[in-house]
């Protein structure tokens, strides 16, 4: 299976390889960021450290959506 996936686009390719961190990590107890998550956590970040949060009617509208019944 592995010598198929050479051939697959780059972006499938891509996507592979991000289900198999996900194993890894479970299986390591570890879970290793990729480059993208990386640039989020640090973009988050900085959001934080300017005060820069959403307002709470946005939240309020994410929890009532997420909320579990």
């Amino acid at each position: 299976m592995l010598e198929k996936v050479a051939s697959w686009p780059e972006e499938d390719q891509e996507e592979l390889a991000e289900v198999a961190r996900e194993i890894e990590a479970r299986r390591a107890g570890v879970y290793q960021l990729s480059d993208d998550e990386r640039g989020a956590v640090r973009a988050g970040m900085d959001a934080a450290r300017r005060g820069d949060f959403a307002p709470d009617s946005e939240m309020e509208e994410f929890y009532q959506l997420h909320r579990k019944v």
